[in-house]
């Protein structure tokens, strides 16, 4: 009899050993998504955090640049994928797009637009009081170099990072004057690492290259084009650095197209999915 409880008792304390460094394998991964820019086809970003949520995957860290910096906070605020949902149902091209606010001496619009939009959605003020942690990438156009913000507020860490040149007006942050986080490339997987990230799920939001061939392209296209196409080989350079990319099929979606957002949140969520096998075999899920 004893040796029989013996036995008993030895293996329960094997199978519970066993069972401790799975637990602690998990729980020791840390993963990033880092969202990138594009405007409208930000929509996508929407599908793919819905997706996620629905699987379970922890979000340990957002590094956002553009319109990845206000899904980011809208997202990170919450940590609720429906109210994501709906809010960016609501959210329409005059939300961002102030282009009627001419100011064409230092750009197209003030950007006024978006502030309104982040203090009516976003009622965190600061990066660090936000459920989720969130790094919001924009560029010093006076030094050249990546500013990331981790704390302050987050409606002027949006603004900076949405700030395309020519588009938007820079904004002034201290000594700093901040235009969007894509002019030094549109998924810096560098962030996640520097903060402490051991996965890093990138989405890459960009589109297929426009066809001029009809219509000679206005201002703002050439722009958005030019700024897009460097932002792609950025992101092809970087691709190895990268445990999973997301690439929604976002087609030919202008940059300030909103007529298509649920397709293009389905799109997300499309990506999103063939892609779960392999973030879950990586996060030991």
């Amino acid at each position: 009899m004893k040796k029989t409880l013996a036995s008993i008792i030895a293996l329960i304390l094997l199978a519970s050993c066993s069972s401790v460094p799975l637990k602690k394998q998990a729980e020791e991964h840390r993963l990033a998504l880092v969202l990138g820019g594009g405007g409208a086809r930000g929509f996508a970003h929407v599908g793919v955090i819905r997706e996620l949520e629905k699987e379970k995957i922890p979000i340990h860290l957002i590094v956002g640049v553009s319109v990845g910096s206000l899904v980011g906070a809208l997202y990170a605020e919450t940590a609720d994928s429906f109210d994501l949902e709906w809010k960016a149902f609501q959210l329409e091209k005059k939300d961002i797009f102030d282009l009627s606010i001419f100011n064409i001496k230092n750009s197209l619009a003030k950007g006024q637009a978006i502030r309104e939009y982040v203090d009516r959605h976003i009622r965190t003020r600061n990066i660090e009081d936000l459920k989720i942690p969130l790094a919001i990438v924009a560029v010093d156009l006076r030094t050249g170099s990546r500013f990331v913000f981790t704390r302050g507020p987050v409606r002027e860490a949006i603004c900076a990072s949405s700030a395309l040149p020519g588009v938007f007006e820079p904004v002034v942050y201290g000594e700093k004057l901040l235009v969007d986080g894509g002019v030094l490339g549109n998924l810096p997987p560098e962030v996640a690492e520097e903060l402490g990230a051991d996965v890093v799920v990138g989405v890459n939001i960009a589109k297929q290259r426009s066809d001029f061939s009809q219509e000679p392209p206005g201002l703002l296209t050439v722009i958005l084009e030019s700024i897009g196409i460097m932002g792609d080989e950025l992101v092809r350079m970087n691709r190895d650095r990268f445990d999973v990319l997301i690439q929604p099929e976002v087609g030919n979606v202008g940059i300030m197209d909103f007529d298509r957002k649920r397709e293009l949140m389905e799109s997300g969520r499309q990506a999103a999915q063939k892609e779960i096998p392999r973030i879950k075999e990586i996060m030991g899920l």
